[in-house]
C-alpha cells in the first residue's frame, strides 16, 4: 500500500490524481482483512457502532450480504472522520426515518464502488460509441449513470437505440 501526503485538514485524503482510487483500494483491502480474507464483509450492529463497542451477536435483523459477514468493530474499517460523520448521521436520519438507527440493524463495510470516473463518448443520436461502431456504452461503467435506477433508465434508452438500428 502506498502512503502519500495528505491535506492539512486532517481528513487523510491524499492530494494527487487518482487519489480516490487509492483510497478505495485501501478501504477495500482493509475490509477484506477485517472480514476474514474470504470475501465475508466486516459488520457491526448500529447500537454497538454508536456506543463504540464491537458486535458479537446479531439481534432480530439478519444481514443480506450473501458471502456472509463477520461481526466486529467497523471503526477499524474506515478513517476516523468517516466514523465520526456516520455516528452523527445515524441518529439524525433516525429522527426523519422511523427505525433507521434501529439498535440491531446491521452496518456492513465497505461500499466503495461509485460511478465511472471516465465516460466512453457516444453519438447522441445512435448512442453508439464514437470510436467503435456497434458498441453501445451505457450505464455506470460507461459514465452515463449515477446509480442503479439511472443505469436502468440508460439501459432502456440504449436497448431502444439498438432495436431501432436493427429495423
Amino acid at each position: 500500500m502506498r502512503h502519500c501526503r495528505c491535506h492539512q485538514s486532517g481528513t487523510g485524503f491524499p492530494r494527487r490524481r487518482l487519489a480516490g482510487v487509492a483510497l478505495q483500494e485501501a478501504l477495500e483491502s482493509k475490509a477484506y482483512l477485517l472480514g476474514g480474507s474470504d470475501y465475508c464483509a466486516p459488520a457491526q450492529l448500529v447500537g454497538d457502532f454508536l456506543r463504540g463497542v464491537p458486535s458479537t451477536q446479531f439481534g432480530e435483523v439478519n444481514p443480506s450480504y450473501t458471502p456472509g459477514v463477520r461481526l466486529g468493530d467497523l471503526s477499524q474499517a474506515l478513517p476516523g472522520y468517516a466514523i465520526d460523520a456516520i455516528r452523527e448521521a445515524l441518529p439524525a436520519f433516525g429522527k426523519q426515518i422511523r427505525a433507521f438507527e434501529r439498535h440491531d440493524a446491521v452496518l456492513t463495510a465497505v461500499e466503495s464502488r461509485t460511478s465511472s470516473p471516465v465516460r466512453i463518448t457516444r453519438d447522441p443520436g445512435s448512442l453508439q460509441s464514437l470510436n467503435v461502431r456497434g458498441l453501445y456504452p451505457c450505464g455506470e461503467g460507461a459514465g452515463y449513470a449515477g446509480g442503479i435506477l439511472s443505469a436502468g433508465v440508460d439501459g432502456v434508452k440504449v436497448a431502444e437505440a439498438v432495436a431501432q438500428g436493427l429495423l
